[in-house]
């Protein structure tokens, strides 16, 4: 599969070096994909990463990961070009500054804002509910980490699911994009205990009986 991260930071390089090592054709975007700082990011991904611009990045990838800062989200989405078709995995948290709230929730979500930027893409929520050192290793022991994902395509959620669960991942689908107004609160919640004196090395598990 192809997969084009937009934002290498923590979470973009965290998810593209752990897709690209299990054999993916991952491409990290960034205005300077000849830096020294990309240069360490595809080596340490390994031969099947590369560097490019995110419109590179974008065109030249089925699957687009948007891990961005929500501030630079619509500025960096207008840079990809044409992304109509492309699954578009929405990792974005609106979050306000200093992490005490969200900047628009409840009767609208920012994968929904998403979906009206890019009205032909195929976009997914996936990925924003857990931080970037869980995404590394979401094992606990013989336990895994739920992935909740929403969506309005089946075929992208299903291609969404299986880039979950290679990363070790228990994937639940939450239904349409809408349920976004959900999980990106849940997210808020992970930052709160995370930062609130759970430490980091904290996830969920959805439990059935």
């Amino acid at each position: 599969m192809r997969i084009g991260i937009i934002g290498s930071g923590n979470v973009g390089g965290t998810l593209g070096s752990r897709w690209a090592q299990a054999g993916h054709e991952v491409a990290f975007s960034s205005r300077e994909p000849q830096s020294e700082k990309m240069k360490q990011l595809v080596a340490k991904a390994g031969a099947t990463a590369r560097a490019a611009t995110p419109n590179v990045a974008a065109q030249t990838s089925d699957v687009i990961v948007l891990t961005t800062p929500w501030t630079a989200a619509k500025e960096a989405i207008e840079s990809l070009g044409d992304i109509s078709g492309k699954v578009v995995i929405d990792v974005l948290n609106p979050l306000l500054p200093d992490l005490s709230g969200l900047q628009l929730g409840t009767t609208t979500s920012a994968a929904e804002q998403v979906a009206a930027w890019v009205p032909r893409a195929r976009v997914v929520k996936c990925f924003n509910t857990v931080g970037f050192n869980i995404m590394a290793d979401p094992a606990f022991g013989a336990d895994k980490a739920v992935m909740f994902y929403c969506g309005d395509d089946a075929p992208a959620k299903k291609t969404v699911k299986q880039l979950a669960e290679e990363l070790g991942f228990d994937p639940v689908d939450a239904g349409p994009l809408r349920r976004a107004r959900v999980l990106e609160p849940f997210a808020l919640l992970w930052i709160s205990l995370a930062f609130g004196g759970q430490g980091r090395e904290i996830a969920f598990k959805l439990l059935h009986r």
